[in-house]
């Protein structure tokens, strides 16, 4: 047997050490044609191989070198990392065994069989593999880091920090530590600690796109979406064929209502990578958006043919069902998502809010209190006294209900508060402030207090939207109090004064609602849209507080009295709408007040209209004296304007 030692070997050999890999591969052919059994040559050959990016050909001829020397632990540790560059895990960990039994003191071999089982999936098992490691080498920094990496996988991340910082200390220049770090630091919340590492990894690396993508990750948690768009741009100049990256920047412009820009970039993630789940899914909820619910169907169709189990896919794809009232098949898709997820609650909560659109009232009470659990929720708050949902006996009780959600959900909901007080119970009611003056001067044994006063002593506690649970409602059973809101009589003198001279009928219009809300662009209507209703031979009421910066012309050009500012809260809006004789608007929080009084109230509704409006009525239960307006088309008022106008002109 050759002893591999010969000159034209250890020419190779320098040649390989200076990097000059093709002049070396040449030279180990060369000394094979003299001595075909040469172990040394073939090994050698077989790392330049490797090192070539040619696995296949690396783990052949490692193999050869094996075969004439059993022993030969290097060709091992090498065959091991060939394997795992062909994604043959298992014959790795073989590999990698074999030359831990031949030098069990090798702190590379463990190392390298850790990153194998990280490979495999077997986190515990690697971080073993990791900690032998660093027990034969403590100053180890590639182990340390790897190591914080599997226990990031493990959800122990205070432990991976620790173990990032043990590897930056070993090596200050070390970027993928620093990018480690920042992951740990970004998953624990700590972001703008997490930036600071990643701009240490980018100084260090400055083509290092992961870390420039997960830089944009932590910058939008942090609500700066220009400044995340920043970072994935330059991360897909470093990488022009990273997925995630134009992913991600679709879902920062989505996020900051570029939409259809956001659509451009989950397309060019699907043009990279056509099996890029997580994409599709993202470019149906863009498309929802953009009101194109169609499309939006079949992009998560799509995403659930390559990821099965993909939840969110199923819940998105529910949702844009709701949208086309396909109400049975989204049914059928949030239990899908709740059957892969059993704590999904905004699944639970969206299958409730479909179930009281369909009028099935007593299955959607108790599966909507879902809600409680989702985490923006403002319902589930903590006190020490019980939850009220019905069960007991409130009369010589104080119960405190507290506000949850929308304006127009506190002023639609407030009859309950008057339905526990007949009970015997003393109520107390938290609203927004904007309510408080309002519902104040309703009833003087119902206390109204502000969003941010809290009573020191009551009995049970209950969320203003789990009282229809509370009272058993059906759609036969909506409690109907008669006019619920009165305007004060000051206020009415003083806005009358504002008003036009009476001669003409007065109508308060409202087109657009708060662009906070998330159904807002299907809801809304654009003004130069609107201003079709508009006659001259009636005067036009403002009865919306704000207007958008691009309606402020047009409006005053049209000649609609607004008065902005002069709308103190909602006791000065029940004034002014006590003084107009019809009220249009679109689903927003003006028209609950209007509805209250007992207006006559045309409700402009989208195609998706919310549950609170059942499905195919003109009437609700809810309001008497409310006529819904439909849309027959997603996206389109046409029809629903032309019956306003229709209607005009007979007023």
């Amino acid at each position: 047997m050759p002893s591999g030692h010969d000159a034209d070997l250890d020419q190779g050999l320098a040649l390989h050490v200076q990097g000059r890999l093709t002049d070396a591969e040449r030279t180990y052919r060369q000394v094979l044609q003299q001595q075909p059994g040469n172990f040394v040559a073939l090994h050698m050959l077989g790392l330049v191989a490797l090192q070539t990016g040619r696995s296949e050909t690396a783990v052949r001829l490692i193999g050869k070198a094996i075969a004439l020397k059993p022993d030969y632990v290097d060709a091992y540790s090498n065959r091991g990392l060939a394997l795992q560059e062909l994604g043959r895990f298992e014959e790795a960990i073989a590999s990698f065994d074999r030359a831990i039994a031949l030098r069990p003191d090798d702190a590379d071999l463990h190392n390298n069989r850790g990153l194998t089982l990280d490979a495999l999936t077997r986190p515990v098992e690697a971080l073993a593999s990791y900690d032998q490691a660093l027990t034969l080498r403590p100053s180890y920094p590639e182990a340390h880091n790897n190591r914080g990496n599997t226990l990031q996988s493990l959800q122990r991340l205070e432990e991976a920090l620790a173990a990032h910082a043990k590897a930056i200390a070993l090596r200050s220049d070390y970027a993928a530590a620093h990018f480690n770090h920042g992951n740990a630091l970004r998953l624990l919340g700590r972001l703008a600690e997490a930036i600071a590492c990643y701009d240490r990894a980018i100084a260090l690396q400055p083509d290092h796109a992961a870390a420039h993508n997960n830089r944009g990750l932590a910058l939008q948690a942090l609500l700066r979406w220009e400044e995340a768009v920043a970072s994935y741009d330059q991360a897909i100049a470093s990488q022009p064929a990273m997925a995630e990256a134009y992913n991600n920047r679709g879902t920062a412009l989505q996020s900051g209502k570029r939409f259809e820009e956001a659509l451009a970039n989950y397309n060019r993630a699907i043009a990279v990578r056509n099996g890029y789940a997580d994409a599709w899914n993202n470019r149906g909820t863009v498309l929802q958006s953009l009101r194109r619910p169609e499309e939006a169907l079949r992009s998560y169709s799509r995403a659930l043919k390559l990821a099965p189990d993909f939840a969110e896919a199923y819940h998105n794809r529910a949702s844009s069902l709701y949208d086309l009232k396909r109400s049975e098949q989204a049914l059928a898709d949030y239990d899908k998502a709740i059957a892969l997820r059993p704590d999904y609650s905004e699944a639970y909560s969206n299958k409730a809010i479909c179930l009281l659109r369909m009028g099935r009232f007593v299955e959607a009470w108790q599966l909507y209190e879902w809600r409680r659990k989702r985490p923006e929720a403002s319902a589930d708050r903590v006190f020490d006294r019980p939850l009220w949902l019905g069960s007991e006996n409130i009369a010589g009780k104080t119960l405190f209900v507290y506000w949850e959600q929308g304006l127009g959900d506190t002023v639609q909901f407030y009859r309950y508060a008057r339905l526990a007080e007949a009970r015997g119970a003393r109520v107390i009611l938290q609203v927004q402030q904007p309510l408080v003056r309002l519902l104040r001067q309703l009833c003087p044994t119902i206390e109204v207090v502000g969003p941010d006063q809290h009573p020191e002593r009551f009995d049970y506690h209950c969320p203003l939207l789990s009282l229809p649970l509370a009272f058993g409602t059906k759609v036969s059973t909506i409690p109907s109090l008669g006019q619920l809101l009165h305007a004060d009589a000051r206020l009415r003198d003083e806005w009358a004064a504002r008003l036009p001279a009476i001669g003409r009928p007065r109508v308060g219009i409202a087109w657009s609602g708060g662009t906070d809300f998330k159904n807002d662009f299907s809801r809304s209507i654009d003004f130069e849209t609107f201003r079709t209703l508009l006659h001259p031979a009636v005067d036009w009421i403002c009865i919306q507080k704000e207007l958008r910066p691009r309606d402020q012309t047009p409006v005053s050009a049209a000649g609609v009295h607004f008065f902005g500012s002069q709308l103190a809260d909602f006791a000065d809006t029940a004034a002014l709408l006590d003084r107009v004789d019809q009220v249009v608007t679109v689903d927003t929080s003006v028209g609950h007040v209007a509805a209250s009084m007992g207006k006559p109230v045309w409700l402009l509704l989208p195609y998706n209209s919310d549950w609170r409006w059942l499905l195919d009525r003109s009437d609700t239960p809810w309001y008497p004296s409310v006529r819904l307006i439909r849309q027959s088309q997603p996206g389109s008022w046409d029809e629903a304007l032309q019956q306003v106008r229709r209607e005009l002109e007979l007023l």
